[in-house]
C-alpha cells in the first residue's frame, strides 16, 4: 500500500479550492477505504416553476437541446444561466 501525503491546512476556502484543482487526491485520500454515504435529510438545491412560454420558443429550446443531446429542462437551465452571467458582467 502506497503511503499517503497528508493533507494541509488552509486559511481559506479559495486557497483548498485552488489546491485541490491542481493537485491529484488519489496522492491524500485513500478511496479503497471509502464507504458510502448516506444524507437523509438534504434538501433539493432547486425549486419547481412554472414558466408559460410561447409555443414556438418551447419548440425552439427542445430543437436546441437534442442537436447537444440533453433534455429540454436542463437545456432552459443552461441557457437561463448563461444570460444571467452576460447580464451581470454588463453592469
Amino acid at each position: 500500500m502506497k503511503k499517503m501525503e497528508k493533507i494541509p491546512r488552509f486559511k481559506s476556502l479559495e486557497k483548498e479550492e485552488n489546491f485541490w484543482a491542481t493537485h491529484d487526491s488519489t496522492e491524500y485520500i485513500d478511496f479503497s477505504k471509502a464507504k458510502p454515504a448516506v444524507f437523509p435529510d438534504l434538501k433539493p438545491t432547486s425549486k419547481t416553476i412554472s414558466v408559460r412560454l410561447p409555443e414556438y420558443l418551447l419548440e425552439e429550446i427542445k430543437i436546441l437541446a437534442n442537436k447537444r443531446g440533453v433534455p429540454y429542462q436542463a437545456m432552459l437551465k443552461v441557457l437561463l444561466a448563461e444570460k444571467v452571467r452576460e447580464t451581470n458582467s454588463v453592469r
